[in-house]
């Protein structure tokens, strides 16, 4: 059942598929492509010249790049290095950047032009960021000090890729929202990653060296880079990266008939079924699956796709910790709509009393614990959180769930904070902090109002300094700068105080109480 044979140093991954299907295209974007034996001389370079730049076993480099075949290339070498690939999301604040390079101790990135002066920047404060890796922006702004990755990647370095041939160590830091308001580094290795491959995307979806991928996720996302990067490169699969979601966009792409597989969130499957409302005969022909993971599948859309375009949508749950995979519905044999599926094969998971650590009946609610070789190694720089999270050999999710008789799990909350937004996490406390920071604001606090197509968008709710006044406008514009855009709340709420516990913390279900359903 598990394919144990994908579960191997991505290097040797690339130089398996380099000689059975050297003129095979592995990635593409709308400006370039690589087939499998360019993808092998250009990681090799590029690993190569990160040694050359003094980068050692086991340091970290940032890849600050948009969705593209330049940031596959960048990922793969990397790790070939023998260093660990830390993902940043190109819409990025400087100031999210900043924190990223710091905690993870960044000693070089990959960026474009357009990127130069914010890298500028975070070199002046960082010294231990020494070396930049440009590619060409939109701007190709000249003049600019840094490494031309595409000269290195088409010139042999003086040192070959050590390889990062144990594949249990660390090999990617990805950040992922906290409910400290701190963005948290999950450590994942190769084998954890390549292991939900192996178990998950392979024997359940079916994912194999002949299907074409349409891949909308965006990178830095643990969910795309295991199955739209990693994955991709273990089956030996071909894989179109858009560079964002555009509907109208995938719509087009998916009507041409050149994709089989197409892996998304749940509101981009919304706004397919929106888009496609105009148009009564749109159909996709050659696509046999798509996989919906990174928030819940309300299961009268999963209804409503199927019967619209005539494709399998197989819901599934996971989270960054579990790089990524926890369960997820079969092609065959009964599927219970609105659950998540069941429990990958080779993973253990419980549904225990939060109270009492007991495990719960059939049916019962209760916090999701997961054990399996899928775990990450910890949280990077955070021991306390770390021993909070991992007790005894199992991750404690913080999801509420319930199983029925079958082993079919329904994820009906949570006991942790997190809002959702469109399958983005974002942290309340986060929010609250760049909240805090604007003049006019005394007391504040953040949690999830209902949206109709996002799920769950962020709202604050502030209390005014004495003789001030908060003017929503100011306060967004205040925000934008300091938060990606999908963290920016959607509403601002004055009220005269936030309630709070007597030891001070906010009491989020009582505001949630006041907004509208």
């Amino acid at each position: 059942m598990i394919h144990c044979e994908l579960i191997a140093p991505v290097g040797e991954l690339i130089r398996r598929h380099a000689q059975r299907t050297p003129r095979k295209i592995a990635y593409e974007d709308r400006h370039t492509s690589v087939s499998y034996g360019e993808l092998e001389k250009t990681t090799t370079n590029l690993a190569g010249h990160l040694q050359d730049a003094g980068i050692a076993a086991g340091d970290s480099v940032a890849i600050f790049l948009p969705n593209s075949v330049d940031w596959v290339e960048s990922c793969f070498a990397i790790v070939r290095a023998g260093g660990v690939a830390v993902p940043i999301s190109y819409d990025a604040t400087e100031h999210e950047v900043a924190y990223r390079i710091e905690d993870a101790g960044c000693k070089a990135i990959f960026t474009t032009d357009d990127k130069a002066d914010v890298v500028a920047a975070l070199q002046a404060r960082f010294p231990f960021l020494k070396t930049v890796f440009l590619t060409e922006g939109a701007s190709k702004a000249g003049g600019k000090d840094g490494l031309r990755y595409l000269d290195l990647r088409s010139a042999a370095a003086k040192s070959l890729p050590r390889e990062a041939e144990d594949i249990d160590q660390s090999s990617f830091i990805i950040y992922t929202s906290g409910t400290t308001g701190r963005a948290k580094g999950v450590l994942l290795t190769q084998r954890s990653m390549l292991w939900v491959c192996a178990a998950c995307w392979a024997p359940i979806a079916n994912l194999n060296e002949n299907d074409r991928v349409l891949s909308p996720l965006p990178l830095f996302h643990s969910y795309a880079l295991n199955l739209s990067v990693l994955s991709i490169l273990a089956v030996g699969a071909s894989e179109y990266i858009m560079d964002k979601f555009s509907t109208s966009e995938t719509l087009a792409l998916l009507k041409s008939g050149d994709f089989t597989v197409f892996p998304a969130v749940p509101t981009i499957f919304h706004y397919l079924l929106e888009g496609a409302r105009a148009d009564p005969g749109c159909k996709f022909p050659g696509l046999r699956l798509c996989l919906s993971a990174g928030a819940i599948m309300p299961a009268p859309i999963n209804k409503e796709f199927e019967e619209r375009f005539g494709v399998m949508l197989l819901d599934g749950y996971g989270i960054t910790e579990t790089s990524t995979m926890v369960t997820l519905n079969w092609q065959h044999g009964t599927r219970v709509m609105g659950s998540c599926g069941l429990p990958l094969p080779g993973l253990a998971t419980r549904i225990v009393d939060p109270s009492t650590g007991l495990d719960v009946e059939s049916g019962q609610e209760g916090e999701l614990i997961v054990r399996g070789p899928n775990l990450m190694k910890g949280y990077h720089r955070k021991p306390e959180e770390t021993a909070k999270a991992l007790q005894n050999g199992w991750y404690y999710t913080g999801d509420l769930a319930r199983s029925d008789q079958s082993g079919y799990l329904t994820i009906t909350g949570r006991l942790k904070e997190l809002i959702i937004r469109g399958g983005q996490n974002i942290a309340p406390a986060e929010v609250e902090e760049a909240v805090s920071a604007f003049e006019a604001v005394l007391d504040c606090a953040v949690v999830g109002a209902p949206h109709q197509h996002l799920g769950e968008v962020p709202v604050v709710f502030v209390v005014s300094r004495p003789g001030m006044t908060v003017v929503e406008a100011d306060l967004l514009l205040h925000c934008k700068e300091r938060l990606s855009s999908y963290k920016l709340p959607h509403a601002v709420h004055v009220v005269a105080e936030i309630p709070r516990t007597g030891s001070g913390k906010i009491i989020r279900y009582k505001l949630r109480e006041t907004l509208p359903s």
